[in-house]
């Protein structure tokens, strides 16, 4: 009898080194092969290598599978913006089309990466080979005050007298446009809740959307979209804020939640254009891997990844990405500028000082084969969002996963570099190079 393998051994055999050439990606791309969803993770906010890759993924899934649709873990109006640049329905130019992602974290999404990929999807959409031109969308909902102004903007368009019913029914968020400020006051009676408005106006919209598109010609099929799902976020929003304060619903069930809800009105909404309704999706390793093989599972958490795979089954395709030192994007308070921040080497008991044991530099892993048994076995795994703080690193920064379990695959680059914001500060050009964090 042979023994079982160890995790090194297992992802020793298993692993594809990366030589930085297209055929990196042919695997994962032979696993997406019949896939409805591939999830493209990271595990940090702010590392070029992961933008990187996902767009040189991304291209092949769109050029050479039929993917139409890139989805981001960002605010629905925003990336709005970006969509109609990218479909050439604008006058934008790539940077302007970037410009509706000002709050913070700006560099998430306005960074060089971001910048070249639309570019790229730009280009791509003005070929006249194409069946559907592909399009770029937000999953976010933090977007509260925004979304509602959309949605007035839109009926003003198409029913001007709704539109007046639309602000009375928004009014309650109107005292102060700020939805932490909102959320509170709601919470602790200290103002009227929006909810009920909110949820009002969602359902009028869906009530009159074959009649507002008879009148206006299928080609409004985009703006009532647009409209709807922003009357959605409102909804969505106004309960985030409310339950932040609360102390009894769990806002990241709710946010990941409206995200998969999202994703799945998007592949229905591209199929019903005429598209494949076939999506690609970028977001933090945290809300892409099955949170069931996490201990956020035992706190009671759900998250995109999981949620997808309980709809879809075998149609999603869960990726992940991970570093074990380099360098990152992060700021060190909320709404505090972006840093380039040395990144520690991982701790012994991660699966990325696994990995970098394994003296194999950069490489690609999948899961699903039968000799991944080993990497079921819990062992702490990093995540580095939009701050970094090395200074409680084990416990600001680390959580329990069983990798095979929590992905169908993933890539590990032992060093990497910090994604440039478009608005890079002095603080994040003073780069840290030779300053270790203090223990």
């Amino acid at each position: 009898m042979h023994p079982a393998k160890t995790p090194l051994l297992a992802a020793r055999d298993l692993a594809s080194r990366l030589d930085g050439r297209a055929t990196d990606y042919d695997a994962l791309l032979a696993m997406a092969q019949g896939k409805s969803f591939v999830l493209l993770g990271e595990a940090t906010h702010g590392t070029q290598d992961f933008y990187r890759m996902r767009a040189d993924i991304t291209r092949r899934l769109i050029a050479e599978q039929g993917f139409d649709a890139v989805a981001i873990e960002g605010d629905w109006p925003d990336a709005w913006r970006v969509n109609r640049f990218v479909q050439g329905d604008s006058t934008d130019d790539p940077a302007s089309a970037l410009g509706d992602f000002a709050r913070f974290p700006q560099w998430m999404w306005r960074n060089r990466e971001v910048l070249e990929f639309i570019t790229w999807l730009h280009r791509f959409n003005a070929r006249s080979d194409i069946p559907e031109r592909v399009g770029f969308y937000g999953l976010d909902l933090y977007s509260l005050y925004r979304s509602a102004d959309a949605v007035i903007h839109y009926l003003e368009e198409v029913d001007p007298d709704e539109a007046q019913i639309a602000r009375r029914r928004y009014a309650a968020l109107d005292h102060v446009r700020e939805p932490q400020v909102y959320g509170y006051q709601a919470a602790f009676g200290q103002r009227p809740a929006a909810h009920e408005g909110a949820v009002a106006q969602l359902l009028q919209l869906r009530a009159e959307a074959e009649g507002y598109l008879k009148r206006n010609g299928l080609t409004a099929i985009d703006a009532h979209f647009f409209a709807e799902r922003n009357a959605q976020v409102v909804v969505n929003a106004e309960i985030y804020y409310r339950a932040m304060f609360g102390g009894r619903v769990n806002t990241w069930n709710l946010r990941d939640a409206h995200m998969r809800d999202t994703l799945l009105a998007l592949a229905e909404y591209r199929a019903r254009r005429g598209g494949s309704g076939r999506i690609v999706v970028w977001a933090h390793n945290s809300h892409l891997g099955d949170a069931r093989a996490t201990e956020s599972h035992r706190r009671g958490e759900w998250n995109l990844g999981q949620l997808m795979r309980q709809e879809t089954g075998e149609k999603t395709l869960l990726v992940g990405f991970t570093t074990y030192t380099g360098y990152v994007s992060a700021a060190s308070e909320w709404d505090g500028e972006a840093e380039h921040k040395w990144v520690r080497p991982a701790l012994r008991d991660s699966y990325e000082h696994l990995f970098h044991t394994t003296g194999l530099d950069r490489f690609f892993l999948p899961l699903r084969d039968a000799g991944a048994e080993a990497l079921r076995e819990p062992m702490l795994q990093r995540a580095i969002g939009v701050l970094y703080l090395p200074q409680t690193e084990r416990a600001s920064h680390y959580f329990e996963v069983s990798l095979a379990q929590q992905f169908d695959a993933v890539f590990h680059l032992d060093e990497t570099a910090a994604v440039e914001p478009l608005d890079a500060s002095s603080q994040w050009h003073r780069r840290p190079d030779t300053v270790e964090p203090v223990a």
